[in-house]
């Protein structure tokens, strides 16, 4: 995955590369940092932390955490490093950030309700359940605003709540046509079938 960010100078005195990255692993930018104290400064800058957030910086390719200026002058050049905010801990290469999402119960705020949340938490598991759900979990999915939601999950899942918005309202569409062709069918049965079966009823 491609880095964005600094031209990097080969001067001395004007910091080294570094390649950061969030708890996500979705967004990645190259840095160049001075000490320990700039690049969690520049960091927090490129993946749009807070300043007063507690963060620490992990070693990306095995969570190794460093702690102090000595062992960041330690480090090499294009040194992948994990932005670890609020508390977030170190994933393997290949693992996917699990989340749940906590928030009180709704109160007229625009708080998602608790069923909605739980439906998105369990197909952010498992997204082939999508195929399981019925029309009214469906249409649930479908109506919702994956900008209001999204404030309620660490991260930037934005992405995945558009697309599982988008999948639910072709599944609901699908299920409609299903429907609408049942009727179709019904009535074609009652129009051909009951004449004949009142004819024999008659002889």
């Amino acid at each position: 995955m491609q880095f964005q960010g600094e031209e990097v100078s080969s001067f001395p005195g004007q910091g080294q590369p570094f390649k950061i990255m969030d708890y996500s692993k979705e967004h990645r930018f190259g840095i160049v940092a001075t000490d320990l104290k700039d690049l969690i400064n520049k960091a927090c800058a490129k993946l749009k932390i807070a300043p007063d957030t507690p963060v620490r910086v992990a070693l990306a390719q095995d969570g190794t955490e460093v702690e102090d200026e000595d062992y960041f002058s330690t480090l090499e050049k294009n040194t992948e490093l994990m932005i670890l905010a609020n508390g977030k801990k170190w994933l393997p290469a290949g693992k996917c950030p699990k989340y749940r999402i906590v928030v009180d119960e709704p109160d007229g705020d625009g708080t998602p309700p608790k069923h909605l949340q739980n439906l998105v938490d369990r197909l952010h598991s498992d997204l082939t359940s999508i195929t399981l759900l019925g029309g009214k979990e469906l249409e649930l999915l479908a109506d919702m605003d994956p900008d209001s939601i999204a404030d309620f999950f660490p991260g930037d899942n934005r992405v995945f709540l558009e697309s599982l918005k988008e999948a639910s309202s072709r599944f609901l569409a699908e299920k409609q046509q299903a429907r609408d062709a049942m009727d179709l069918l019904k009535l074609y049965h009652c129009h051909h079938v009951t004449p004949e079966s009142s004819e024999k009823k008659t002889v």
